[in-house]
């Protein structure tokens, strides 16, 4: 069993030899059962298409929550949900999630933000952002390598892809509005992430998706803490709604945080 709790802030426990999480023994508690993204599902996004060596890729908690919270956080709008990514790769490329972009907020030309914590395992998280004047095409390329207790924003605009490099499963938790819907079309129309993480004897390396037309070299980004929204290493981001039920407004109202946002990834591309 992975105890999850210390990282999390909940008493979950994943485990691995039945591929659950499950809340500790002795808790009230139920997790929902997970959404399981499939290799069939995702091989028109892979590196090799053809690959065959693993089914199940990773596994989707959507809405969980302690019964005492689980009115507040409805009422608030938000959701919290974990995703346990398997380690491997198929046909050479490790093992991601499928990406997506998010709609634009009604009236506000911006696009609903999105927070993720590792809470075991490693991750990649590669930030893709269209061009707002060129339909298909990139104008930035992020890659932040995050371990666990760090979190990691992503901004509006930026489309999302992790990526698990590691050798064990890899586990994160997120808050996310949860009225929209995600919104695959784009990474799917371009074959997948504007970069495949493949394994090598030397090391991951990085092949550019011929997909995308002049596409921007990719820009590796450390894990930048965003203190004035309180995304900071090492404190769980569920303790933190618990703590300050306005602690996720960035993710309802992204429209009065635009000067954070910016700041952030002035800082991301800068560190």
């Amino acid at each position: 069993m992975v105890d999850l709790h210390r990282q999390s802030g909940l008493p979950l426990l994943w485990d691995p030899v039945t591929k659950q999480i499950v809340f500790e023994k002795g808790s009230v508690q139920e997790v929902p059962s997970p959404d399981i993204r499939r290799r069939q599902e995702m091989s028109g996004v892979l590196y090799d298409r053809q690959a065959g060596e693993i089914d199940e890729l990773y596994y989707m908690y959507r809405d969980i929550a302690l019964d005492e919270d689980r009115d507040a956080i409805r009422q608030k709008g938000l959701r919290y949900d974990l995703t346990v990514i398997v380690p491997g790769t198929l046909g050479g490329e490790y093992i991601k999630t499928a990406g997506h972009y998010h709609p634009k907020k009604p009236g506000t030309g911006l696009t609903y933000p999105e927070v993720y914590e590792v809470l075991h395992g490693r991750a990649h998280y590669l930030l893709q952002r269209l061009h707002p004047e060129a339909p298909g095409q990139l104008d930035s390329v992020i890659l932040i390598a995050a371990k666990p207790g760090d979190k990691v924003l992503i901004p509006p605009h930026f489309g999302h892809i992790t990526i698990n490099p590691g050798e064990d499963y890899l586990i994160m938790s997120n808050w996310v509005a949860r009225e929209f819907s995600s919104i695959y079309e784009p990474v799917q129309k371009a074959g997948g992430g504007a970069y495949f993480e493949l394994y090598t004897d030397e090391g991951p390396e990085f092949l550019a998706n011929p997909g995308y037309p002049d596409l921007p070299p990719l820009q590796r980004c450390p894990v930048t803490p965003v203190p004035p929204l309180n995304l900071i290493t090492g404190f769980p981001l569920y303790r933190l709604f618990q703590e300050n039920r306005e602690a996720f407004d960035f993710l309802l109202y992204p429209e009065n945080y635009t000067a954070i946002f910016k700041s952030y990834l002035q800082q991301l591309t800068e560190g």
